[in-house]
């Protein structure tokens, strides 16, 4: 038996009266969190709601996150976690595809209306049969006419409940990824995945084992920011300062006045906390405390690694992983040196190669000059694409999943990634897969035939860009364009940028060469 909610049942087990969240004036222990979790179990329980059966969650930083996510594994259910800047039509693709049968869905702000898109989105999702909406006042109503609030489902249920007894193997998370193929796939991952990397992200970091102070300013609904930080803060013991919305400035106050210890973020995270260090704030204090930095997602620029340690001293540990292994694959890590612009070596428990397209191995003897892609084996990797069978299979052999990103390896087993077999863009920490954004694109009655890429951009990483040929005839602008894209894809997708040509460049075989477009 193992089920990833033990991680909090067990710290309010050992310090029910230990800060687990805080969140502006709010903090709750961790006995308060596990008893709310355990009324989210009894509520769900009351509607039907078990093992395997999927639970989709749409919330930001805040304190309802861990408490819906715990509450359904509780169930034995299975959480998909959604981005919160997803579109109805989104939702309703996300909510089909994993066979949800409830959906907890935060109320969001008039800038950020996820009730009512997610709402959007369960009412065309017809095998979706229980909605909850999350209300950032529990004695508020519902901004949807008729739906049930999470808090009511609470009310008068018990604070305690019995955790379904779960295998290793069995499913816990959904985590939705995707690629050059198009549509978004469900990465299925076991509590076995979630736990052991969790575990592992604490020991190979050197985390207190009496808990640390993170400050999570990282998306609870991406991997990065619910294993590294969430569920190994818990498993830790620590106490989580959460962030809804990453800003620059209230992250520098946190870490000022809260002796935070551990922080985890994107480059552009970092480069808007060093941008944030006016004359005002007590850098030595924050260093005091600051014990553990960690990026990820997108190569982190060497200066600013060099800044951020002259100004705290503390090292940015950098590594790399996917949605498809729980995350953390490699990591630069406390027992070894780290080194700048590597991405570490792997973690405990896991395998990494170097592999061609005929999934032969490459660089034997460690030689730098080989660029391989990468390829992984261990605890951390999914159990595959749900419901996709073709899918999983076109990534997974004999236990390998390849990652479709390149690298090469020195010849003291550090990996470097050098470039993105697959044309994923990273804006800002989110991933973007071109080929979903050209086949929304390709339905607006203007666009003919279209090529998104990544644009370099100074504090984003990258941009989307979008070069397009319009339909004879057709007269649209790039603003007219753009604002329809802003209303039919989350926020983070969208392109900022539209070219218009007469042409692409392509290949004999009628390939358009995205290469030449950057």
């Amino acid at each position: 038996m193992l089920n990833l909610s033990v991680l909090l049942e067990d710290g309010a087990r050992k310090h029910p009266t230990r800060d687990a969240v805080v969140l502006g004036e709010t903090r709750l222990t961790y006995a308060q969190v596990n008893g709310a979790a355990n009324q989210v179990a009894n509520a769900l329980s009351a509607r039907g709601i078990g093992k395997g059966d999927a639970v989709a969650l749409t919330c930001p930083n805040v304190p309802y996150f861990p408490i819906v996510y715990y509450g359904i594994l509780k169930t034995g259910a299975v959480v998909v976690p959604l981005n919160v800047l997803l579109k109805g039509r989104e939702i309703a693709y996300h909510l089909d595809d994993c066979e949800a049968k409830a959906y907890f869905c935060f109320q969001g702000t008039p800038e950020l209306p996820m009730g009512t898109e997610g709402y959007a989105g369960f009412e065309a999702t017809p095998g979706c049969e229980h909605f909850l909406m999350i209300t950032a006042d529990p004695t508020a109503a519902s901004p949807v006419e008729g739906t049930e609030t999470m808090a009511a489902a609470m009310k008068d249920q018990a604070p305690t409940y019995s955790s379904a007894i779960t295998a290793e193997t069995d499913s816990a998370v959904i985590l939705y990824t995707s690629g050059t193929t198009g549509q978004p796939k469900g990465a299925e991952l076991s509590h076995a995945n979630l736990v052991l990397n969790a575990l592992e992200s604490n020991r190979m970091l050197g985390a207190s084992p009496t808990g640390e102070r993170h400050l999570l300013t990282l998306p609870l609904f991406h991997s990065f920011g619910s294993t590294v930080q969430m569920n190994a803060g818990f498993a830790g013991g620590s106490t989580l300062f959460l962030v809804p919305r990453f800003d620059p400035q209230v992250a520098v106050d946190l870490l000022q006045n809260e002796d935070i210890t551990f922080f985890a973020g994107v480059p552009t995270m970092y480069w808007g906390l060093l941008g944030a260090l006016t004359d005002t704030v007590d850098v030595q204090r924050i260093a005091a405390t600051l014990r553990i930095a960690v990026a990820g997602g997108a190569s982190l620029p060497v200066e600013i690694i060099k800044e951020f340690k002259s100004r705290f001293g503390v090292g940015i540990l950098e590594g790399y992983g996917l949605s498809e292994t729980s995350p953390v694959a490699t990591f630069n890590q406390q027992d070894r040196p780290a080194k700048a612009g590597s991405i570490g070596y792997p973690i405990w428990g896991v395998e990494v190669k170097l592999i061609d397209d005929q999934w032969n191995e490459v660089g034997g003897g460690d030689d730098p000059d080989t660029v391989g892609e990468i390829a992984i084996r261990g605890h951390n990797v999914m159990k595959g694409y749900y419901n996709r069978p073709d899918a999983t299979a076109e990534v997974m052999r004999d236990g390998w999943f390849r990652s479709g990103d390149l690298a090469r390896r020195d010849s003291d087993g550090y990996y470097y990634i050098v470039d993105r077999a697959k044309d994923m863009i990273i804006r800002g920490g989110f991933n973007v897969y071109p080929r979903e954004v050209e086949e929304v694109l390709l339905t607006h009655e203007a666009v003919s035939l279209v090529a998104v890429v990544g644009v370099p951009h100074e504090s984003l990483g990258e941009e989307v860009k979008a070069y397009v040929i319009r339909n004879e005839g057709a007269d649209v602008t790039e603003d007219e364009l753009v604002a329809w894209s802003r209303d039919t894809m989350a926020s983070y997708k969208y392109p900022r940028v539209v070219e218009f040509r007469d042409s692409l460049p392509m290949t004999a075989t009628g390939k358009i060469l995205k290469r030449e477009l950057v």
